[in-house]
């Protein structure tokens, strides 16, 4: 296969906060060429698109991280029902948060019976935060019955997976 390059626009200064008709539809142009070129580029993203929580949705699926945001969060938890969830709370930033975000998948591939749910701790999922009381990132909530019954603060997979069975042998 050979990669194409999408040469649409000249260099110009546009400004940070704007992006000209003209580049913008070449941009989507040449996403679409490449993933039409390089289909595990698209089924990537087809599994992160399906990963996403749209807001009229309540439902996680077993063995998957789900992300959430603030107003995905309680809808999902109260769906659980009895079932353990067990939250990561992250930013993109958060160089800890990204080393431990594949142990996290892992996890959830393990524990099927368990939900998994992401939160990303910006400026938008902000209120949320500050409700479940983040201090740090990464943070590890775990929760039954829409309560916090423990919590991991910090890359420590090995403690994370402890709290995660001492909830699970309550």
């Amino acid at each position: 296969m050979a990669l194409q390059v999408c040469i649409s626009a000249p260099r110009t200064s546009i400004p940070h906060n704007s992006v000209s008709p003209p580049i913008l539809a070449a941009a989507k142009q040449c996403r679409r060429a490449v993933c039409a070129d390089y289909p595990q580029l698209s089924a990537k993203r087809e599994r992160r698109l399906r990963t996403k929580v749209s807001s009229d949705s309540a439902a996680a699926a077993a063995g998957q991280v789900t992300e959430v945001n603030k107003d995905t969060f309680w809808p999902i938890v109260k769906a659980a029902g009895a079932k353990i969830v067990v939250l990561d709370m992250y930013t993109q930033w958060c160089g800890p948060c990204k080393v431990m975000a594949p142990k996290f998948q892992e996890l959830s591939e393990k524990h099927e019976d368990i939900v998994f749910l992401k939160l990303d701790c910006n400026q938008e999922n902000k209120p949320l935060a500050k409700e479940l009381g983040i201090k740090v990132v990464p943070t590890f909530k775990i929760l039954k019955d829409e309560k916090v019954i423990k919590e991991v603060t910090g890359a420590k997979f090995d403690d994370l997976v402890h709290a995660i069975e001492a909830a699970r042998s309550t």
